[in-house]
């Protein structure tokens, strides 16, 4: 990488996990530059959400190693105090699939807000802060005293990104943040994070099946199988003219004029035929 270029926010190398005999993940290395967005593609039982755990933190590696700007999060134990352990927590944060599992059903979202930033910022004014995190995701104040339950899904969501963004990460983990909305609430959702994005250089790695999401919002893609990744370069690239069969089938598998299935039913069985030998 040249001198002048940016930096790796996130590299992970050779990450290996293994539950029994099954190899969820597998020899797993890829780089996120700061202010850059990274696509981790496979369908279920691919990995990529074991390897999106792992560098969180919710899982751990057996073998591997995941840096944070240039710093090692896969150090073992209970290292270095709460104070420590905060930190560590603060560089990279998780926006799930569904996020009223993720809120307290009990708390609103300025109350939900606020106990993050005491949690990871004890002694400030909070005030002026969650106005700051309102504004960005677009909810403004009227939704401060709201529960959960009266927020519709895309506005949940916007909650769940500005509890993560409270604490500046510098990498945001997004584990199918936009699957479960309606389609023209997924593009409001990702157009949100594009500008976040821009405005504050935080690197996004996308973890999704959705090869639309990948191919709007993503800038490199890595393409995961078995645990494994059989192809990775740039998004526009790598969808345009894929170099491996599953990376096709996965393009091929996407309904639209024309679509086939038994061609696609065929094409899986013959990959799989290829993977046994």
């Amino acid at each position: 990488m040249p001198e002048n270029g940016p930096r790796n926010v996130l590299e992970v190398r050779g990450l290996r996990r293994a539950f029994g005999a099954v190899r969820a993940v597998d020899d797993v290395s890829f780089a996120l530059p700061e202010a850059g967005s990274l696509g981790v593609v496979g369908e279920s039982g691919s990995g990529k959400t074991t390897t999106a755990r792992i560098v969180v933190g919710l899982e751990r590696a057996d073998e591997g190693e995941v840096l944070v700007r240039g710093r090692s999060r896969t150090g073992r134990g209970r290292t270095g105090g709460r104070a420590a352990r905060l930190a560590r927590a603060r560089e990279v944060q998780m926006v799930f699939q569904d996020p009223y599992l993720s809120l307290d059903p009990r708390t609103g979202v300025e109350a939900a807000l606020r106990e993050t930033l005491r949690l990871h910022f004890p002694g400030r004014d909070h005030a002026r802060r969650v106005r700051e995190l309102l504004d960005q995701v677009g909810l403004g104040t009227r939704a401060a005293d709201a529960l959960p339950r009266q927020l519709s899904g895309g506005q949940r969501q916007r909650v769940a990104i500005a509890r993560a963004l409270a604490v500046e990460p510098a990498v945001l983990v997004l584990d199918e943040a936009v699957a479960a909305l309606d389609v023209s609430v997924q593009a409001q959702i990702l157009n949100l994070l594009a500008d976040i994005r821009e405005q504050t250089g935080i690197g996004y790695l996308f973890i999704t099946h959705d090869l639309g999401v990948v191919r709007c919002v993503t800038d490199e893609i890595v393409v995961m199988r078995h645990g494994a990744v059989v192809e990775q370069g740039r998004t526009q690239e790598v969808l345009t003219a894929p170099g491996h069969p599953y990376t096709r089938l996965l393009l091929e598998s996407v309904p639209r004029p024309g679509w086939d299935p038994q061609a696609i039913a065929a094409a899986r069985r013959a990959l799989q035929g290829v993977s046994a030998k």
